[in-house]
């Protein structure tokens, strides 16, 4: 029996293709380079089908990243669920897994996108303003992201998820650049920090 898509499995498979294609594009030229053109000729598709579907190159690249952390949150969930306590083995896997996430996207130069786009919007109040409240609506869905998560291995959240979210923004690119930069593991020593926001649940 053939399978009828329905209309939202139709929109979130071409959203898929968009994200794949502007994760792409942004990694080989740069946010401020690469144009919508180049992300739809890349997906099969047209310049409007980015517009029906994200509205502007900004508010793009933020679903591109979002699409990254809660990537990256699920990599840090994976080995917590299985541990009763996170010691030397438990933070060497996540920093292992992280660094194989990062190897994935491309690497430090998927993650100076980040600053790029950082800097995009300290220079141009016009666009900050534009994405001001997707900015507010992908860190608010990240911090849901986060509760979902500790919540399904029992974990506690130190301080507030959308703080913890906000943290995860700020620092990911960062610690992915300053490892490349001056070849030392900002891995491992980020986890320990980050960790000292979660308490695993006691052992039965």
């Amino acid at each position: 029996m053939i399978e009828r898509w329905t209309r939202e499995r139709r929109v979130e498979h071409t959203r898929a293709l968009l994200l794949d294609a502007a994760e792409q594009v942004f990694a080989e030229k740069g946010f401020m380079s690469a144009t919508l053109d180049d992300i739809a000729y890349t997906a099969g598709y047209t310049k409007g089908a980015i517009y029906k579907h994200f509205g502007a190159k900004e508010v793009l690249f933020l679903e591109v990243s979002d699409r990254y952390w809660r990537r990256y949150f699920d990599t840090f969930t994976e080995v917590l669920s299985a541990a009763t306590e996170v010691g030397a083995y438990e933070l060497d896997e996540v920093a292992r897994l992280w660094r194989r996430l990062s190897e994935e996207r491309g690497g430090g130069e998927h993650a100076a996108l980040g600053h790029e786009f950082t800097l995009y919007l300290l220079r141009n109040p016009e666009a900050r303003d534009r994405v001001a409240d997707k900015r507010t609506e992908v860190v608010q869905a990240l911090a849901q992201y986060i509760v979902e998560g500790t919540d399904r291995i029992g974990a506690t959240l130190l301080i507030p998820a959308l703080t913890f979210a906000h943290v995860l923004i700020a620092t990911t690119d960062s610690v992915e650049l300053g490892s490349r930069l001056d070849d030392i593991d900002l891995y491992r020593p980020v986890l320990e920090m980050y960790m000292s926001a979660i308490k695993l649940p006691r052992p039965q």
